[in-house]
């Protein structure tokens, strides 16, 4: 006969193998054919929608083998504001295991390349502070150490500007300053005082100054301090033409540098204003659905579409900037609009629950092989991709801001 001491170890031991069948291998509803109830709030829809057809997450984006990417970092963001509000562990765990594939008990990083200084690789790097804080294990620290020393020895313009990449001398993308500054911002304000706050601030000062159009107040994709691109426009140095998701990658990283800026910080006023001045001119482009278009300017012109991911993250950085009161209350309900349009347009969910996000603009950059010229015909022909991680981390991040 079983004593009750023997009893309850059987227990605890089905319960805790239970537990760790569901979060340690992933959320793999596709394996148990679970459906995802439309009672839950649109960021965990998609966060479960993501687990299910990605089982493993350095699977996002539909890898094939785990590497080290800005996509991750974006979606795996999402994921670690998701279980700041929910705690359930399933998303913690979804972080933690694409750093331990990734991240060896050196602190080495797969696939990573310190010496392409690609400033899309460091954005990643967001998902190891809050891993090290909770485990304390020092391959997390030294890891971000060695993003830290990527940042130290990045190649800059004349002027201080971190070069998007070294194959991409002397230029500047809006994209840049989302995958290097929030990573830079909370280690020097986490390990370092503070003391590169006015770097990072130089950052957004010099892409204000040189990719501001005067005209409309949007910020063109990308700047060539040498004005020796052949996208480049000779006078200014700018790339031809406005996309949002370049808009939306700068107004990202501002809304979410602003986090380590003191109030008292000189610098942090700075960075509100660039903030209220990009959302002014970007709510003139706003379509009557909500949305915003691939080429933010051009309207319904011929081949130019409302696109996913643009518009998923002004919805975020609007309503964040407004809940930080960085911009004014009205950014809300702006927010919201745009929320409603991508959930009321471009969002289509299965019989199962599973949630798409579609007219999703898969890729866009400048110069390289083959050769992208920044033209309006190259924008609006990139390939499109359902649920790309572009657009649905920068959801997430909506949802949640919006409680939606």
């Amino acid at each position: 006969m079983m004593t009750i001491k023997r009893i309850n170890y059987l227990v605890t031991v089905a319960i805790f193998y239970l537990l760790l069948l569901l979060s340690c291998k992933g959320f793999s509803q596709k394996d148990n054919g679970s459906e995802i109830s439309t009672d839950l709030k649109w960021s965990e829809r998609m966060a479960l929608t993501l687990m299910k057809n990605h089982t493993e997450s350095y699977m996002i984006d539909d890898s094939k083998v785990p590497h080290w990417d800005y996509v991750h970092g974006l979606v795996l963001t999402s994921f670690e504001e998701l279980y700041k509000q929910t705690k359930n562990p399933l998303y913690y765990n979804y972080i933690k295991s694409y750093a331990d594939i990734l991240i060896d008990e050196k602190g080495t990083i797969a696939t990573y390349k310190i010496q392409n200084y690609n400033i899309d690789m460091v954005v990643a790097g967001r998902l190891l502070f809050n891993l090290y804080e909770q485990t304390k294990e020092p391959r997390y620290l030294i890891a971000m150490q060695t993003l830290r020393k990527q940042l130290e020895e990045q190649p800059r313009t004349k002027s201080g500007g971190f070069w998007h990449k070294k194959v991409y001398p002397n230029q500047m993308w809006l994209d840049g300053l989302y995958m290097g500054e929030p990573f830079y911002a909370q280690y020097t304000t986490t390990f370092e005082n503070g003391k590169n706050l006015d770097d990072i601030a130089h950052q957004f000062e010099l892409i204000q100054l040189h990719a501001t159009d005067k005209k409309t107040g949007l910020l063109y994709h990308g700047w060539d301090e040498s004005k020796q691109m052949a996208w480049a426009n000779s006078q200014t140095g700018t790339s031809p033409n406005f996309w949002s998701r370049s808009i939306g990658w700068y107004a990202m990283a501002l809304v979410d540098v602003l986090d380590y800026f003191p109030k008292e910080h000189p610098k942090r006023k700075e960075l509100v204003g660039y903030l209220n001045a990009v959302a002014e001119s970007l709510v003139k482009f706003q379509d009557k659905s909500g949305l915003w278009y691939q080429v933010t300017d051009q309207g319904n012109r011929e081949g130019n579409y409302l696109e996913a991911s643009g518009s998923a993250m002004f919805a975020y950085a609007f309503a964040k900037g407004a809940n930080k009161g960085y911009l004014p209350a009205k950014y809300k309900a702006i927010a919201n609009k745009a929320f409603d349009g991508l959930t009321e347009k471009l969002i289509i969910v299965s019989v199962d629950g599973e949630v798409a996000i579609t007219q999703a603009c898969a890729v866009a950059g400048l110069g390289g092989n083959p050769y992208r010229d920044g033209s309006y015909e190259y924008y609006v022909n990139e390939r499109k991709q359902d649920n790309d991680p572009k657009a649905t981390g920068p959801f997430i991040l909506a949802a949640l801001e919006l409680n939606r």
